[in-house]
């Protein structure tokens, strides 16, 4: 089981935030699933009908993205996930193949609109902790690119280094992969996002792998805030 703490500098620079950990084992990631390409294929219909007329501005009157879409706003940056929904419900695309690991928590991503990381936890080094990011800060991007991040942002780190920023996403060293057997889900919320929103993200993660992998086994479920 992964050690999880939160840092005194994330809970001071954000102030009613929380983070929602998900740690599962026991998984095959390495062959299709039919039963979660159907299920894929339902919410993206379930999303269209649902949001069929909405335009942007819409979309930010919902309370989960207008949440997200303040935090990123603090950077001069559009939410990512705001974008995915809006290509699958204003130009209808679908959602991407990647592996059934990945596609469980981008298909319940795009439903409850909760940003969300997938780390292969093998790959992960000692401790993590949810932190802030400080001047002269780095990591290593997934496509290889060392990129210094902006100060004020809510990351995770490991012993090696910083694994995830949310804005701009996650590191190379510990991506799921189809020889991931073993998965950490971290859900970065900040103030505005309710509680019950995250609760159903990580609840649909679960179900959704379950699909393909229904003797998973849940490691551990936390739920870390700076309000305390």
């Amino acid at each position: 089981m992964v050690s999880i703490s939160a840092t005194d500098g994330w809970q001071k620079a954000h102030p009613e935030a929380s983070i929602g950990i998900l740690e599962i084992s026991g998984i095959d990631n390495s062959r299709p699933s039919p039963r979660l390409d159907k299920q894929k294929r339902e919410v993206e219909a379930r999303l269209r009908d649902r949001y069929q007329d909405f335009t942007r501005k819409d979309f930010l009157t919902l309370p989960v993205m207008a949440a997200y879409d303040k935090y990123y706003a603090r950077f001069d940056k559009t939410y990512h996930v705001q974008l995915q929904v809006e290509s699958i419900i204003l130009k209808g695309k679908n959602l991407p193949n990647v592996s059934p690991l990945v596609d469980a928590n981008f298909t319940a991503e795009v439903e409850t609109f909760v940003l969300t990381a997938g780390h292969d936890a093998d790959k992960l080094n000692g401790r993590i902790s949810m932190d802030v990011s400080r001047a002269g800060d780095q990591m290593t991007q997934m496509n290889g690119i060392q990129k210094e991040l902006r100060a004020g942002d809510m990351i995770m780190r490991d012993e090696e280094g910083i694994c995830c920023s949310i804005l701009y996403g996650q590191d190379n060293r510990s991506p799921i992969t189809p020889q991931s057997t073993h998965t950490l889900y971290i859900s970065y919320c900040p103030p505005g996002v309710p509680r019950e929103a995250l609760d159903t993200q990580l609840d649909r993660i679960l179900e959704y792998i379950r699909l393909f992998a229904p003797l998973v086994k849940m490691e551990q479920r936390l739920y870390l805030s700076s309000s305390y």
